[in-house]
């Protein structure tokens, strides 16, 4: 496995596997964090994969060798980095399974003030953009920006968009937005600039909640879209309070089926 190493702080170390938005990158990324996990490194504090990185933050006084205090802490975790990412003989992780988590969506209208605009940047209908939106599986990547925030890849060619010219200072929570090849769904009520095309009633982060963020990398997502009326009464029904975490192994999260999950495909 090809990658580039650089420490960003005394207790930070960065690897780069590309400088692309593209899945296969981002399946490299996810293949080594999954297997650095399974190596249980000493002093790895936490691992964070992005689009086409990962950063390891660890505590280097575990790296410190006092017969060779020469070498610095990022070298000494590097090496045993290579000796697991570079080995030839390791046969590829297996990667975990992934959840495929469905959400609710209302499209349009106040939920989604830009979809006449990307619907009309891709000369579609409104209908038909909603319905390209919907049909497809989505990746999550990373998360970023602000907690919970997923980036997600799968956004069908047609319906790429670019960000608004004037960002906006409020964007509600839930609403789920295009940006360029990108499509995500904003945690809270942020500033930002993607076309928000619709919202959900569910919650993408509670830090009262374990885990706090509904989303995790390498999930794959499914949106469905909903009515005023289902949106309405999710809301009511407390979908933002109800755990959408199953316990091993992942499995698939449906509002539907309140409780209930199916083992994903």
């Amino acid at each position: 496995m090809d990658y580039a190493a650089e420490p960003l702080s005394e207790d930070a170390l960065l690897l780069r596997f590309g400088d692309a938005i593209d899945a296969a990158t981002n399946a490299r990324v996810h293949a080594a964090a999954t297997q650095l996990r399974a190596a249980n490194l000493a002093a790895v504090i936490d691992l964070a994969p992005a689009y086409a990185s990962l950063l390891l933050r660890f505590d280097p006084f575990v790296r410190i060798d006092p017969h060779d205090p020469e070498t610095a802490p990022h070298a000494r975790l590097l090496a045993a980095i290579d000796s697991i990412l570079r080995d030839a003989q390791s046969p590829p992780p297996a990667l975990p399974t992934s959840r495929i988590v469905e959400i609710p969506v209302r499209y349009g209208g106040a939920c989604g003030p830009d979809l006449g605009e990307a619907a009309r940047h891709a000369r579609l209908g409104a209908e038909e953009f909603i319905a390209r939106h919907a049909a497809a599986e989505y990746h999550v990547a990373m998360l970023g920006f602000a907690p919970g925030f997923p980036y997600l890849l799968g956004l069908d060619p047609a319906l790429h968009t670019p960000r608004r010219e004037t960002p906006r200072t409020r964007v509600p929570a839930g609403s789920v937005a295009i940006g360029g090849a990108q499509t995500g769904i904003y945690p809270r009520e942020l500033p930002g600039g993607w076309q928000v095309i619709g919202r959900t009633p569910m919650v993408l982060f509670d830090a009262a909640r374990e885990p706090p963020c509904l989303l995790a990398p390498g999930d794959r997502v499914r949106f469905r879209a909903i009515d005023e009326t289902e949106f309405a009464a999710l809301r009511e029904d407390g979908a933002e309070n109800r755990d959408p975490h199953p316990t091993a192994p992942r499995a698939a999260v449906d509002l539907r089926d309140r409780g209930r999950s199916r083992e994903s495909t």
